[in-house]
């Protein structure tokens, strides 16, 4: 865990926590605990995320087993009916992808993940190794193949090839970062398409999302870009609706694209459901009238979909799902300036309880005592474009709690001010930016700030409360980002 209020880039090459460098989750160092099992001829058996009998059985699966069949797809797998766990099987899928079309990470930032070369035969030891970006740093966890059956079957993850195995050992490294299997019950797709990549998470409210979301879309679809989504909570959980939307869930977005029908433009987008089934039926569904008026060329687009793949309009899909979530390296695609580049600056830092937990300006008598962060914007780059209404300036705002388990860190809620650097604003306590509190592990915002000088102030909504927290900027602006060394005091009125 880095020293509170240590600046340093997002990711670094070599450094420990590094993607080439990744922290041996607990201890554990992958390469030794192989040749050992090797010499030892013997099965690894992890003793740190160690099976219960009475759920981890010897898994029957018919022929040999592998790690992957002809590569990997995001149709290899669905979700079981034990565990809740949507939000991290739709980040799966959109991770996998077979589509060169629109895919949507590239084969190097997958091996990041699911590093190559661990098979069933070669050098098989019973064990195996996944990695994720978790609170700054990548960490490499370690897992034995002993997974949770029950007559013969996988409880949780379905395998469509019942001998590949990749899905079921993917999600039980991810289990053991969390802590257990019950703590992957319930979630969000943000926090595992984060832990896929150490990004940029961007979150769209599509009931407010702005007129060009889908060409947003469109560019993030060309890039290096994860998308999720999900629907409204129903009054029952995962209740599926006439038109075959399942409520409260989360679903992979897998492509858009446009077509023409009958001489007009439609805009659409190509979803997943982690089901397996249970599909959208109504415009633009598999059966939809619409298909045919569209010419041969626009059909080929139907030929990629698999069960539990389904277009629709993007009028559709602003309607029928809450958010949109878009995990990107970098935001470069928002841009239409393919020579400008989006820059990255982070800061560690710590919420202490007596000391640097102010809280929110409820409580203006502590406010001030919250860490402060000092950003100074210069003038756009000539390789930049600013487009009307278009945001420039992303800051993300990150709590940890150093818990264990994923059940036993309970967020506080969390947001963050913006403030324009000058007497004038800053005395009457006037923030020009605002990122509402919610209790999640992370929130951003999504703004346009003018070139100059600004404080930004991250804080729990109640003070008195103790976490360690990353504060994040990305501009296509150059900027500079650095803690106060003496805090700007405000006082009540």
């Amino acid at each position: 865990m880095p020293p509170p209020h240590e600046r340093h880039e997002r990711t670094t090459e070599h450094d420990e926590g590094s993607p080439t460098n990744p922290v041996k989750f607990l201890g554990q160092d992958y390469q030794k605990l192989l040749q050992k099992s090797l010499r030892r001829k013997e099965l690894y058996k992890d003793e740190l995320f160690p099976p219960n009998s009475s759920s981890i059985g010897t898994l029957m699966s018919p022929g040999k087993p592998f790690f992957t069949i002809d590569g990997m797809s995001r149709f290899d797998y669905e979700q079981g009916c034990k565990l809740g766990n949507c939000w991290f099987l739709a980040s799966i899928g959109a991770l996998i992808s077979k589509d060169e079309e629109t895919s949507f990470m590239t084969k190097h930032i997958i091996n990041q993940v699911l590093p190559t070369g661990q098979t069933f035969s070669n050098n098989y030891a019973g064990i195996f190794h996944f990695r994720f970006w978790r609170f700054g740093k990548w960490i490499d966890v370690v897992i034995d193949d002993l997974l949770p059956t029950i007559d013969d079957k996988l409880i949780f993850v379905g395998l469509k090839t019942t001998n590949e195995f990749w899905p079921a050992l993917l999600e039980k490294a991810y289990a053991k970062v969390c802590g257990s299997y019950a703590d992957l019950d319930g979630g969000f797709m943000s926090e595992a398409l984060m832990d896929f990549t150490g990004g940029v998470h961007m979150e769209f409210v599509l009931n407010e999302a702005p007129t060009y979301l889908w060409d947003i879309m469109d560019r993030a679809a060309k890039s290096q870009t994860l998308m999720g989504c999900a629907s409204y909570d129903r009054e029952t959980r995962e209740a599926v609706s006439p038109n075959g939307i399942v409520g409260g869930h989360a679903y992979t977005v897998t492509g858009v694209f446009k077509v023409m029908s009958e001489g007009n433009p439609v805009h659409l987008v190509r979803v997943l459901n982690p089901w397996g089934n249970t599909e959208w039926n109504g415009d633009w569904s598999d059966k939809s009238y619409l298909w045919d008026t569209v010419s041969k060329q626009d059909l080929k687009c139907r030929e990629r979909l698999e069960n539990g793949e389904f277009w629709t309009s993007m009028e559709d899909f602003t309607r029928n799902f809450e958010s949109l979530d878009i995990c990107c390296l970098s935001p470069d695609f928002l841009d239409r300036s393919s020579g400008c580049h989006w820059k990255s600056q982070c800061n560690f830092g710590k919420w202490i309880a007596g000391t640097t937990a102010g809280g929110s300006m409820d409580n203006m008598a502590t406010f001030w005592k919250n860490p402060q962060f000092r950003v100074r914007i210069e003038e756009l780059s000539e390789d930049c474009t600013h487009e009307e209404g278009a945001e420039n300036i992303l800051v993300s705002l990150m709590q940890n709690h150093e818990k264990r388990t994923r059940s036993s860190q309970k967020n506080f809620m969390i947001g963050f001010y913006v403030f324009m650097f000058s007497a004038e604003f800053f005395n009457d306590k006037t923030p020009v930016e605002i990122k509402s509190f919610q209790n999640l592990r992370e929130v951003m915002g999504f703004f346009w700030l003018e070139p100059g000088e600004y404080l930004i102030v991250p804080c729990t909504e109640n003070p008195g409360q103790t976490a360690s927290f990353i504060l994040s900027i990305f501009s296509k602006h150059e900027t500079h980002f650095d803690r106060q060394s003496t805090n700007t005091r405000m006082t009540a009125s």
